[in-house]
Order: structure tokens, then sequence, then C-alpha cells
């Protein structure tokens, strides 16, 4: 039987839920995991991005793909299902350079992107796990906030 207090959250995509409802993804090599969250509210929400930006692509087939789009995406609906912008905090995770000598650096263009997007739109990141080279997942708990980062070869954290 699923367990309906966990969803999952694939390669470009995105949830929001209220507490007690878990937000999992996995696969976050050079792809990013962002939250926000409104501690007051228990709203949380994930979004999974591949690609730092939208700008010269189209966004009508998924703005969940891109870190600018995605995070403002994800904001909105945030909102929607409660949240209040001013109290919205974010954590940050993946941006890893899985293969040596890349020269995209994709993992971290896609951290700088999320970094700045999330200074434009004012939301504080008050944790992060980025970097390195291997891959996490994460799961959000939207009772408490807490991120919790998975990786084979370095255990469980909360951040």
């Amino acid at each position: 039987m699923p367990d309906s207090s966990l969803i999952i959250v694939g390669i470009g995509d995105f949830a929001v839920a209220r507490s007690p409802v878990r937000l999992k993804t996995s696969g976050l090599g050079s792809c990013v995991g962002i939250t926000i969250y409104d501690r007051k509210e228990k709203v949380g929400g994930l979004v999974h991005v591949m690609l730092p930006s939208s700008k010269g692509n189209s966004l009508e087939s998924n703005p969940a793909k891109y870190a600018d789009s995605g995070i403002e995406y994800l904001i909105e609906e945030t909102i929607k299902t409660g949240a209040s912008r001013k109290r919205l905090e974010a954590k940050i995770v993946g941006g890893a350079s899985m293969f040596p000598n890349t020269f995209l650096n994709i993992g971290e263009r896609n951290v700088k992107c999320a970094k700045m997007t999330l200074d434009e739109f004012g939301i504080p990141i008050i944790a992060d796990d980025t970097g390195k080279n291997y891959g996490r997942t994460i799961i959000l708990d939207t009772s408490t906030g807490i991120l919790f980062v998975k990786s084979a070869r370095h255990g469980c954290k909360e951040i």
C-alpha cells in the first residue's frame, strides 16, 4: 500500500504540501533540489531542477525544469497553498560535479542560478548542501521543516 503522506517529486517536477506530508526527490547529481518552507503555516514545497536558466527556452512544457522559472513557480504555488511570502525560507541541495573535467559545470551553474533567483525574490537560504562529487536524495518534512539529505557515501544528515 502506498504511503499517502509521502509525495515523490521527479526530475523537472515540483510539489507543494501542508503538514504532515513529506516531499521526496532522488537523483540530485548536477540537478538541484530547492525547498521553500513557511514554519508558521507548515507549508512546504520542493522543486527538482535540471538546468539553470529558462532564458531562450520554451516554458510552456515545464517551468520546473529550470532553476529560475522553477523557483518562481514554486513560490507562487506555495503561497496559493497558504504560505506567507514574507515567512518563506529556502534550502538548496545538489549541484554536484558528477564527472571530472566537464567544461559545462551544470551543477555549479544550477546552484549559482538558484541562489541568485532566491535572492531576487528576497527569500533567505537558511541551509545548503551543494557541490562535491556525489549524488543525494532529500526528504522535506512539512511538519518540522527539517530537510533530510541522504547519500550512499555520506549517510544521512539533517539541515
